[in-house]
């Protein structure tokens, strides 16, 4: 059993590829906030949500190990930070809106247009 409980500090969750100028301003909004991140890997594109779990005890140990939720007990660790980060495992990694934005403006020529 694990006690490192790196995955037990972040949420990643899918979310459908964006392709469309409005699908990534909206991606803008949420890196913009603290502790949301996006990445896209072979799996595809996910939001890496920086949250502990309030259950998370000193020394790693799961607080409500016995009744943990069906995700918690289901997980596996065949790919686990503790072998490669997400920055560095993913294709494309986002940590701010800077970033983000920048890409953006590379994959549309007119990526300022979603304003008008």
């Amino acid at each position: 059993r694990c006690t490192r409980s790196i995955c037990c500090n972040s949420i990643n969750q899918q979310v459908p590829t964006p392709r469309s100028k409005s699908d990534f301003d909206h991606l803008l909004w949420q890196v913009a906030h603290e502790g949301i991140n996006l990445f896209k890997d072979s799996d595809g594109w996910f939001l890496h949500i920086e949250t502990r779990c309030a259950h998370l005890q000193t020394g790693g140990f799961c607080g409500i190990y016995d009744k943990r939720p069906a995700v918690c007990r289901d997980y596996s660790n065949d790919f686990c930070e503790l072998d490669e980060s997400i920055p560095e495992g993913s294709e494309m990694f986002f940590s701010t809106y800077e970033q983000l934005e920048q890409y953006c403006r590379t994959r549309f020529k007119h990526w300022d247009r979603r304003l008008d």
